[in-house]
C-alpha cells in the first residue's frame, strides 16, 4: 500500500481509498495524495474540497480512481 501511495504522490494520480476514521467510521473517498509525512498522508479530498490528514495506519485500502463505469482492459 505504501507503494501506490508514494508513486501516487509523484504522479498526482487521484486514488480511491476507504478509511476508518478514529470513531470507527468507513468512508470511501477519491483524494489525491499531497504528501506523506511518517505515518500521515496528506491528500486532497475531492468531496471535501479541501486538503485533510489521514493516518496511514487506518487506511484499510487504496487503489487507483476510475470514473464510473469506465472500461477496464483484462486482457
Amino acid at each position: 500500500m505504501d507503494g501506490i501511495i508514494s508513486r501516487a504522490t509523484v504522479s498526482k494520480q487521484p486514488l480511491e481509498m476507504i478509511y476508518l476514521d478514529s470513531k470507527g467510521n468507513m468512508s470511501q473517498r477519491q483524494v489525491r495524495v499531497v504528501k506523506v509525512n511518517g505515518n500521515q498522508v496528506l491528500a486532497y479530498c475531492y468531496a471535501r474540497k479541501q486538503v485533510r490528514s489521514f493516518k496511514l495506519s487506518n487506511i484499510l485500502s487504496v487503489f487507483p480512481y476510475q470514473k464510473k463505469g469506465a472500461n477496464v482492459n483484462h486482457g
